[in-house]
């Protein structure tokens, strides 16, 4: 090191530096909310805020004060209102910008609660540029102001005649979380969720109204399709615990996992236990020893327990850590394998119909599964082969399916979350992509062409497809969902017409195949700009027609306009704008009550009069003969 290196990297006790709550939680927001985001996916940080502040609500429904919460959602503007006891007047200010403050650390007031560390309010505080948080109690209340965390105005006690409860308004920092939005279909999940595992909570949000009678059997009647279904849903209940359970035709595992209320995405100790589980009860109620890929395979199941004090992986909650239920009771692992092991067990020997389909079921996964399993050893050989060499695939530092290590272990969850791989036609698009990605985080997936349209056909075709069994082998899903090493797979296709059936066709493989992937929010669709319109002193990218319009009024009276036809055409300099912070990503949502062969037959089988009718209908040709066009640019 030389002398001027060993004067710049000098450390003494001036290097040392103690941030207060409010600059921790916004130098490293990731922390304490996971990825930013702009709404696009549903762990965004933006529901991580609205859920922080909503928890708080729940907790005091399931101590029995509340019965309904208020939720607004105003272009930026969010408020919150429950009706619970309201915070303690002398408390507002402490409980919302105090780290370690809050109820929550008396077990006897909140026995079964989902915040227990006093953080959730605070972070929303200090990530918002207005936050406002009122207390109605017994014919009082109290209201304080922040900006950023930082006290701004605080109102004196005056008298009221609201109800008691609490109300809280917040404007997310737009310097942090840039370009956001709320994805309703996210929002609808995230109310459903709270309101199937609170029977008889009503929640509204801008005057929609949910509430749930029959618990986890409403969420599975939500998410499934009552004609793919081998059996009714099982619906079992008992203290601290409650279970949904049922088999679809589709392929794949589908799980729901709470703990005290919260929707633990990644799953946990208690959705392990209940795999395992699952599995010890069938094989001993069929006296048979059934492989476990076999008795899983194309499950649909929700499972809750409530928790003393659980231990969360991450300040998110999105993966419980907890061994056991509360101290010194069961494991996790016996509580809720003895649970099924008598609930499932009683049901199955009471419903022989219901034993008699799943039975069916699973053998028929059986003779799937040995129908592949020599194809299976000769497509992974190909793949071993192929990856050695393979152009395909150029993978990133972090992935989603890696255990966290380290000192900053946070700051390693949030880079997993971020990894996403980008799955593009030609070498053009691929190597555009390539150069301008973020190498820790982002992998791009290589097509040679047109994939195969994989509609009606069985999972063979996944390891005959050399394109197909490669594209999984990346994606690491051979041996299910929980393997997944991306976090956001993102089909990136050009715009026209090529581009958009290769969109299709991806879409159809991973909605016939790994339909999971879908229903957990994983799938999206890249969105890139279609024009370029810039003067000497401005360039502006436009997504569509009318962003082009305002774009050429905004700057001069000939401004020049390039219209992208496909991704190759954007250098990688450019490029690196679409993929970074403010990349746009179009979720692929599946709507509720969607029958999901029926949407695969109608666009993806084979020609009928209705789609040629449909196409018909709205085939639009438009000529825009008003746009000064460059002589360059490609239209």
């Amino acid at each position: 090191m030389s002398e001027k290196e060993k004067i710049t990297s000098t450390y003494d006790e001036g290097s040392i530096r103690s941030l207060d709550w409010k600059e921790h939680i916004r130098l490293r927001p990731g922390m304490y909310i996971g990825k930013l985001g702009d709404g696009s996916s549903p762990d965004d940080g933006i529901y991580v805020l609205l859920k922080e502040v909503i928890d708080n609500c729940i907790d005091e429904h399931t101590m029995g004060y509340g019965k309904h919460v208020d939720v607004t959602i105003n272009d930026k503007i969010i408020t919150v209102r429950d009706y619970g006891r309201g915070i303690p007047l002398g408390k507002v200010i402490d409980v919302v910008s105090k780290i370690n403050t809050g109820a929550k650390y008396d077990s006897k007031a909140f026995q079964k609660s989902v915040g227990l560390n006093g953080v959730g309010t605070k972070a929303v505080n200090a990530l918002s540029t207005h936050f406002k948080v009122t207390a109605y109690r017994e014919g009082k209340e109290k209201t304080a102001e922040f900006n950023k965390g930082e006290l701004v105005k605080e109102h004196k006690e005056i008298a009221t005649k609201e109800d008691n409860g609490t109300f809280v308004e917040f404007i997310p920092d737009e310097t942090i979380f840039k370009n956001f939005h709320f994805v309703q279909e996210y929002l609808d999940n995230q109310f459903w969720n709270y309101c199937y595992l609170n029977a008889g909570l009503v929640m509204n949000l801008n005057g929609k109204r949910y509430v749930s009678k029959n618990g986890l059997l409403d969420l599975l009647q939500r998410k499934t399709n009552v004609d793919e279904l081998r059996y009714p849903i099982i619906h079992l209940k008992g203290d601290d615990i409650e279970v949904a359970i049922t088999h679809e035709n589709g392929y794949g595992e589908e799980y729901y996992s709470f703990v005290n209320g919260q929707f633990t995405t990644q799953g946990g100790t208690h959705l392990a236990a209940f795999r395992e589980g699952f599995v010890k009860t069938i094989r001993e109620f069929f006296k048979k020893d059934y492989d476990a890929a076999d008795i899983r395979g194309s499950i649909c199941a929700a499972v809750s327990v409530r928790v003393q004090e659980p231990v969360f992986e991450s300040q998110t909650k999105t993966k419980l850590g907890s061994q056991t239920v509360y101290e010194n009771g069961p494991s996790m692992k016996n509580f809720i394998g003895d649970f099924l092991l008598k609930e499932l067990d009683n049901f199955l020997h009471r419903n022989p119909t219901v034993a008699d389909a799943m039975k069916k079921r699973i053998e028929q996964n059986e003779r799937e599964r040995k129908e592949l399993a020599g194809i299976k050893k000769l497509a992974n050989e190909r793949a071993k082969k192929a990856n050695l060499h393979n152009k395909k695939l150029r993978d990133c530092k972090y992935h989603y399916n890696d255990e966290p290590t380290g000192k900053d272990k946070d700051v390693v969850i949030e880079k997993q979350k971020e990894s996403t791989i980008f799955i593009t036609e030609g070498d053009s698009a691929s190597g555009s992509i390539t150069k301008s990605r973020n190498v820790n985080t982002q992998a791009v997936f290589s097509l040679r062409g047109k994939p195969l349209n994989c509609f009606g056909l069985t999972k063979k075709i996944v390891y005959e497809n050399e394109e197909f069994n490669l594209l999984q082998h990346a994606l690491n899903i051979e041996e299910g969902y929980e393997g997944l090493r991306y976090n956001n797979i993102v089909i990136a296709t050009d715009a026209d017409v090529d581009g958009m059936h290769i969109r299709l066709l991806l879409m159809t493989f991973f909605l016939q195949f790994f339909p999971d992937l879908v229903k957990n929010g994983h799938v999206y669709i890249l969105e890139t700009p279609l024009f370029r319109v810039r003067d000497k002193k401005e360039t502006i990218y436009c997504y569509d027609e009318n962003e082009k319009q305002q774009a050429i009024k905004k700057l001069s009276a000939k401004p020049e306009i390039t219209r992208f036809k496909g991704l190759g055409e954007i250098s990688p300099e450019e490029f690196a704008r679409f993929i970074g912070t403010n990349m746009k990503l179009q979720p692929l949502i599946p709507e509720q009550g969607e029958h999901m062969q029926d949407l695969l037959e109608y666009y993806m089988g084979k020609n009928t009069p209705s789609r040629q009718d449909f196409i018909i209908d709205n085939l639009k040709i438009e000529i825009d003969e008003a746009t000064p066009i460059n002589e360059t640019a490609d239209v």
